[in-house]
C-alpha cells in the first residue's frame, strides 16, 4: 500500500465518490494497490483487466476502428477505456492504463511507453470534465519496474484530479476531520 493509494481512498471517501479500474500492462496491479488500503470497500467499485486487444473493445467500449488503426498502445485508446469502465462498473471516476512493458515492441510502440488516464466527472466551475486527462509516459527499466511506474503514475495523475476537486477550505475542513493527513 502506498500513501499515494491511501490519499485517493481518503479524497474519493470524503468526497463520496466511486472508481472503477481498467488495466492492460499493469494486469490487475492498479485495482490490487487501491484494495490493499483498509476501507478501500467503500469507494472501489472493482476492475477490467482487459489484457487482449479484443476486450478493449468488447468490455470498455473502444472504438475498434480505433484499435484497427493505431492499435492498443495510444492516448485516444487510454482515454476511452478510462470513460468506458467508469461507465461499465457505474463509477463516478474511471482511470486506466495501457502500454508496453516488454520484452519486445508492441504496435509499433517501444518497449516503456505507456498511456495513463482519468475520466471523471462534469464540473461546473470549469465548464469541463475534470476527467479525460491522459498522460504518455516513457518509461526505462525491465517489466516489473514498467509495471510498477505505471501504477504510481496513474494513482498520482488520479489524485492531483481528485485534490483539483476540492477548494482549499474544503481540504482544510478534511484535514481537521482526518487527523491532519
Amino acid at each position: 500500500m502506498t500513501s499515494t493509494a491511501t490519499d485517493v481512498v481518503r479524497l474519493l471517501t470524503v468526497n463520496g465518490a466511486t472508481l472503477a479500474v481498467a488495466e492492460s500492462l499493469t494486469g490487475g496491479l492498479v485495482a490490487a494497490e487501491i484494495t490493499s488500503v483498509p476501507g478501500a470497500s467503500k469507494v472501489f467499485r472493482g476492475s477490467v483487466t482487459a489484457y487482449a486487444t479484443a476486450l478493449k473493445h468488447e468490455l470498455l467500449g473502444v472504438d475498434a476502428e480505433l484499435l484497427a488503426a493505431r492499435g492498443a498502445v495510444d492516448p485516444q485508446v487510454a482515454a476511452q477505456m478510462a470513460a468506458g469502465v467508469r461507465k461499465a462498473l457505474g463509477a463516478d471516476w474511471g482511470v486506466a492504463t495501457t502500454g508496453v512493458a516488454g520484452p519486445d515492441a508492441q504496435d509499433g510502440q517501444p518497449v516503456g511507453t505507456v498511456f495513463v488516464a482519468v475520466d471523471g466527472p462534469f464540473t461546473g466551475a470549469s465548464g469541463s470534465a475534470s476527467g479525460g486527462k491522459v498522460e504518455a509516459l516513457r518509461l526505462n527499466g525491465d517489466r516489473a519496474e514498467i509495471r510498477r511506474e505505471s501504477v504510481r503514475s496513474v494513482l498520482a495523475l488520479l489524485l492531483k484530479e481528485l485534490a483539483g476537486e476540492q477548494t482549499g477550505n474544503e481540504r482544510a475542513q478534511d484535514t481537521e476531520q482526518n487527523g491532519g493527513f
